[in-house]
This record gives C-alpha cells, structure tokens and sequence, in this order.
C-alpha cells in the first residue's frame, strides 16, 4: 500500500504543527545552507509550471530544487497543451507520470487542486489569485529571526486587503494565533475572515502600535486595466514614516515585492528598511525548502 501523499495547496485549514516542521526545517537550512548534507529531492525532477510570471519565486524554487539534490523543469504555459485546451486533470496524469514534484503558479486555485488531485504527485501553490502561502511562511520565518514569536503579535496589512497575500495572513492568523489588521479603502477588504482579524478604513488606526507593518502592490498582474482606478483609490494608504511613528519603536517593515517606489511605500522608507525588506525576500528560498523537504516526508497512516 502506498504511503498517503502531502500537498501544500495553501494555508486555508493547515494545520499548526505543519508550519512550525516547515519552519523549523527552513531555519535549519538557512543556519547551515553552506555545509547541511540532506538531499530528499536526489535522483527526482520537479515541474515548475508557470502561467504566471516571476522573478523571486522562480529563481528561488530552481536553487532550492538543487539544493536539496534534484533537478528543476521549468514549462510556461507555452510550453504545454494546457495553453491548447487540454484539460488540466490530463496534463497531471502525464505528468505525475513523468516527474516527482510539481510547483504551480497560476490563476485558479482549482487548477492546483485538480493538478494534486490526478497527477499524484506533491504539488505546491507557488502563487493563485486566491492564496500565496509560500510568501507567507517566508515573511513568518522572517517576522520570528527579528522579533521572535508571531503568536500574540500585531501585524498590519496596508493596501488592497481582498488580495491573494493577505488573504493567506488571514489564515495564518488563525493558524499561528497573531492579530491580524487589515486596512484597505471601501470595496478592497477581505472576503475571508475569523475571529484573530480586524478590518478597517482607518489606515492610522491600524498602524497604531503595530509590530509588523505589511504591504504588497496595489496593482496585482492581471489587473493592468484598473491601474488609474487604483492609483486614485488607494491614495493614503501608503506605508511612509508618518504610520512608522504610530507604530511600536521596533516596528518591522516588510514588502513581498515586487515594490513600486512612492505608491505603496515611500521610497525613502524603503530604502531605509531594504534590509529587512530584501532579508524577507530572501527567506523565499529557504521557506521553500523546507516546504519540499516536508513534503517528500509522507505522514504515517
């Protein structure tokens, strides 16, 4: 009998214990990146296929796939049938054929779900429009190497708040038991929410002894043709140094990037705090890892 497959298709209904093997998996392969032996990906190759572009998720899952001893396919949606009409249920069935691993970045949740569910193979989301998990275990890592604990925390969330990345907050809330706040303007706050959440229009408000202050583009790709709309609508709800003094002395300034200077943060706050910001970005990486390690590691039945 085969052992029970894992999947890591979002944050929604993840359990806490998993997080916390991920991330300490993750710490582990930061602290030793130069001399750890693991290798769980050897003799495999894993798909990224990606309908989506990216600079910081691609780049960080073909190096992590080496790093753990496997090799990387990078497919586009060019280089598939999907791109054709085939159905997605039969591209997994190829391919769970053919490959260990697959790393999706998509549009529809659905297709990652569909993916994991006939290719039988692991399957991570590494982007939807409805989740992005791994950023998210990526600024936790970073968010505890700072500050420690999350449990108990502030963190605010400042922009388009009905977005993939703080939709996944909004489930790590409940997950890893922080205050979530997420302050956005009238028609962009989340359709999710529970009982660790508070969501307003009052962007002062919610930075007001903030430990975490977050933000992420106010135009998401794929939303090119609201770019007017939303620069006018989302005016006052930058991160800039007149939140960081509302905020707790210690406040950490995080941004998932790519950031656009001036409109979602200033540019002289960013700048300031690029060390931190381009930390977070690095932990991408090293989440990642820790995402693929745990997953070759099936449950015990």
């Amino acid at each position: 009998m085969s052992s029970p497959l894992r999947h890591f298709l979002g944050l929604k209904n993840f359990e806490e214990k998993a997080v916390r093997e991920i991330l300490s998996l993750a710490a582990r392969y930061k602290a030793e990146r130069e001399s750890i032996s693991w290798r769980p990906l050897a003799g495999q190759t894993w798909a990224l296929i990606f309908t989506k572009s990216s600079t910081r998720t691609r780049v960080s899952f073909e190096v992590g796939i080496r790093e753990l001893g496997g090799n990387a396919l990078f497919l586009n949606g060019n280089d598939l049938q999907l791109g054709r009409g085939e159905p997605i249920k039969d591209t997994a069935r190829v391919l769970g054929r053919m490959v260990h691993g697959a790393i999706i970045r998509t549009f529809a949740q659905s297709d990652v779900e569909t993916f994991a569910e006939f290719s039988r193979i692991p399957t991570v989301n590494a982007l939807t429009d409805d989740e992005h998990p791994c950023q998210i275990l990526a600024d936790i890592l970073t968010i505890e190497e700072k500050l420690g604990p999350i449990a108990g925390r502030k963190v605010v969330f400042i922009g388009d708040c009905a977005c993939n990345v703080a939709r996944s907050w909004v489930y790590a809330a409940e997950i890893l038991k922080f205050n979530l706040v997420l302050a956005g303007p009238e028609g962009y706050l989340s359709p999710v929410t529970n009982s660790y959440v508070t969501q307003t229009h009052d962007v002062k408000e919610a930075a007001r002894d903030a430990d975490v202050l977050y933000t992420d583009v106010w135009v998401s790709m794929g939303m090119e043709a609201e770019k007017a709309q939303r620069l006018a609508t989302f005016q006052g709800y930058q991160i800039n140094h007149d939140l960081l003094a509302l905020a707790k002395k210690h406040v950490l300034v995080l941004h998932c990037l790519p950031a656009y200077r001036d409109q979602e943060i200033s540019e002289k706050l960013l700048e300031e705090r690029a060390q931190d910001i381009f930390d977070q970005a690095e932990n991408r990486l090293h989440a990642q890892k820790g995402i693929m390690h745990w997953l070759s590691e099936p449950p015990v039945e």
